[in-house]
């Protein structure tokens, strides 16, 4: 595969997101990673002392397939990843608490919000890379890890669908009040992120915003290897 170089966060639209993120609650990322930068993250995956801990799904029954949490300090390109994208979530973050009929409380930087949750015992970093061979999947969950939380977090393709690995989607299951669930199933290149929310997102409706509970999990993999980098922006207990 020709390498297409990767655009810098500035570059990335950033009204287009949030016009997704309130329309449909999610959005997908231009690519970000480099075909390079995909390979050096997955080349961390067998140097354990990149790592705090590493989970086997089949063990709690989240799944089939294994993850690990990096260590601090971060690797630097995951660093920039959650300080750069950080900001520009914020804000419309602070916009879907006052939809809901709460005052903005996300600060404006990485740094600002990490320090609420260390003030809550929340000290362990969260980002984390995902392995799933054929057969492996990740059944439907949130990622909320202690008190504080940010609503969003983003998932980035580490390796190519239908060349590395066949079945594997990501899966987003959004519950209304007083309705069926509503699923989406969504499908990224090498090097693309989805933001999408960590707990609930308000949906307009007659008497204003309410709010709709959202979950994420993987299909199953049916051939291949595939790796994906989680970028949650909450530390955790």
């Amino acid at each position: 595969m020709r390498e297409i170089p990767a655009i810098s966060i500035a570059d990335v639209d950033w009204n287009e997101i949030q016009q997704s993120l309130d329309e449909y609650g999610y959005a997908k990322l231009p690519k970000l990673l480099s075909i390079t930068d995909c390979h050096d993250i997955i080349s961390t995956y067998a140097d354990e002392s990149h790592f705090r801990t590493t989970i086997d799904m089949a063990r709690y029954r989240f799944g089939v397939g294994e993850y690990k949490y990096y260590n601090a300090p971060l690797p630097s390109l995951l660093q920039q990843l959650r300080e750069g994208l950080y900001p520009n979530l914020a804000v419309t973050a602070n916009r879907w608490l006052e939809q809901l009929g709460h005052h903005a409380s996300y600060p404006a930087t990485l740094a600002e919000f990490l320090a609420q949750c260390h003030q809550e015992g929340q000290n362990r970093p969260t980002p984390l890379i995902l392995k799933y061979e054929a057969g492996g999947y990740n059944c439907l969950h949130q990622d909320l890890y202690g008190k504080v939380f940010f609503p969003f977090q983003v998932v980035f393709a580490l390796n190519q669908k239908e060349e590395d690995f066949t079945g594997g989607e990501f899966l987003l299951v959004e519950q209304r009040p007083r309705a069926q669930s509503r699923g989406h199933v969504i499908t990224l290149h090498q090097g693309e992120g989805l933001i999408f929310p960590t707990n609930h997102r308000p949906v307009s409706g007659t008497r204003g915003y309410y709010r709709t509970t959202l979950r994420h999990g993987i299909s199953t993999v049916t051939t291949g290897t595939r790796y994906s980098l989680g970028i949650i922006f909450h530390d955790a207990k």
